[in-house]
């Protein structure tokens, strides 16, 4: 049976402005998504409006660091069935508000969005680079940060990931002991497509010079 996120109380106290408050909704967060529950797709974009603003509210660079890797963390102790669901109303959250996030706080969404491209590939290492949840991976990260044609997708989403993409598959492993056992050319996809089929001469440039990256 779906459970309505709306009706736990800690959808609101993740907002909450002091940080007591919003580090216990976190702890009951976690026992929450950790249960088999389903969790259809509204219901996982209510819950990442509290989240979004949990993040939005957090204040001082070591507070905001802490809160991304635990808003990040959250991605592991979740059921497989329910990864790609939470990812995808993650990216559907910062790609409706992106326009919204003003200067002060793009940093901290910034390093945010780094925790989550970080967090699915550490799932895919979990899973022993899968060939099949790899092509599920890269199919929601193709239909939103690195969507090659969509004009409701921000260059600015679009920057940041290429800038961080081989920084991220570096922190898990996956240069070290590129080979058999890891895809490399499978998880650089996004990146070839961008810099191929891109109509934004920036977006392919960017993608391009990833591309070239000496760690390759």
């Amino acid at each position: 049976m779906a459970t309505d996120i709306q009706q736990t109380p800690f959808v609101k106290q993740l907002a909450a402005n002091d940080r007591p408050t919003r580090d216990k909704a976190l702890d009951s967060l976690r026992t929450f998504l950790s249960g088999r529950r389903e969790l259809p797709a509204l219901e996982l974009l209510k819950l990442w409006k509290g989240l979004f603003y949990c993040m939005w509210m957090s204040d001082r660079p070591l507070t905001q660091q802490a809160l991304a890797n635990s808003l990040a963390d959250l991605v592991s102790i979740l059921p497989t069935e329910n990864t790609i669901p939470f990812l995808r109303a993650y990216w559907q959250t910062m790609q409706r508000e992106w326009t919204n996030i003003d200067y002060l706080r793009m940093e901290k969404f910034l390093l945010l969005m780094r925790r989550y491209l970080g967090a699915t590939f550490a799932v895919l290492k979990k899973g022993k680079w899968n060939e099949k949840d790899i092509n599920e991976h890269l199919a929601l990260l193709e239909e939103f940060p690195c969507n090659v044609e969509d004009i409701k997708i921000q260059n600015g989403m679009r920057f940041h990931v290429i800038d961080i993409w081989i920084d991220e598959l570096e922190r898990v492993g996956a240069l070290q002991e590129k080979g058999a056992s890891i895809p490399l050319e499978l998880l650089l996809q996004p990146l070839r497509k961008l810099a191929k089929d891109s109509p934004i001469k920036p977006v392919r440039k960017k993608a391009k010079e990833a591309l070239e990256d000496e760690r390759l």
